[in-house]
């Protein structure tokens, strides 16, 4: 890439071949229990328990609305999650996790962690929030989304 170190073709590549590295090896922990990586994105982001706009869970998902409505479809064959009509506005979908979903993400989340911290990759905040302040500053719709949903800005 580039002669400069820390140039930022440097840090595209680091991101993007962490981000591929780690997908692979979290589809083989997740492949067990026949789970991709976009759905345990969509229950990561359902575990909150608050349920989440469809429209939402494609956009953190990183994935177009007809390729979530048929990952959800799955998950909602699996018992895992469901969708409910938002009580606040009626044409907007809500999708929640249900109560085996909530377990099994719980179940899912330590074989992950377990699975990181095998090769010593901190699951505390710090690196967490680092990147989350990343994205928020390439994307500041994210960020008006995020005060928005936890009443701050940040």
């Amino acid at each position: 890439m580039s002669d400069v170190p820390g140039a930022p073709a440097d840090l595209l590549r680091s991101l993007t071949r962490a981000e591929r590295l780690l997908s692979r090896r979290l589809g083989a922990v997740l492949a067990d229990d026949a789970l991709t990586i976009e759905a345990w994105r969509v229950l990561c982001l359902l575990a909150d328990g608050q349920g989440h706009p469809m429209s939402e869970v494609s956009a953190e998902a990183s994935l177009p609305p007809g390729t979530l409505t048929k990952l959800v479809d799955h998950l909602v064959d699996r018992n895992l999650v469901f969708r409910r009509i938002d009580p606040l506005d009626r044409r907007r979908i809500r999708a929640y996790l249900t109560t085996r979903g909530r377990r099994e993400h719980e179940r899912l989340d330590q074989r992950v962690r377990a699975s990181l911290a095998e090769l010593g990759i901190p699951t505390g905040t710090g690196l967490v929030q680092r990147l989350d302040d990343l994205v928020d500053r390439l994307d500041p719709t994210r960020r008006g989304d995020r005060a928005d949903a936890t009443g701050s800005r940040r």
